[in-house]
């Protein structure tokens, strides 16, 4: 028997847990806001964001506002789901004796 579960290697990145962290606490949170929160640069952000996206963890949209462009992310369910998942096994690790 296992003994400890499988991290999910999406949310294992630590920009990429970050994110999901900031997300799973607000409606929506606009691109400039993350990469504030997480000092991450605006390339690698768009990639990882671009990878949460591919996974359908979080919706990302982008339109103009007074002619500059908005980035604006949302976690999905199944997002929220794989997140609480990995919180609790990350739990389940510091438990263990």
């Amino acid at each position: 028997m296992k003994r400890y579960k499988d991290l999910d290697p999406l949310l294992h990145s630590q920009l990429r847990l970050a994110v999901m962290s900031i997300l799973i606490s607000v409606e929506t949170a606009d691109f400039t806001f993350i990469r504030e929160q997480t000092g991450a640069t605006a390339g690698n952000l768009s990639i990882q964001i671009g990878k949460l996206k591919e996974a359908g963890y979080i919706e990302v949209t982008k339109k103009f506002r007074d002619n500059y462009p908005q980035t604006k992310c949302r976690i999905t369910e199944l997002g929220r789901e794989r997140f609480n998942e990995y919180v609790s096994a990350l739990k389940d690790y510091l438990n263990q004796r």
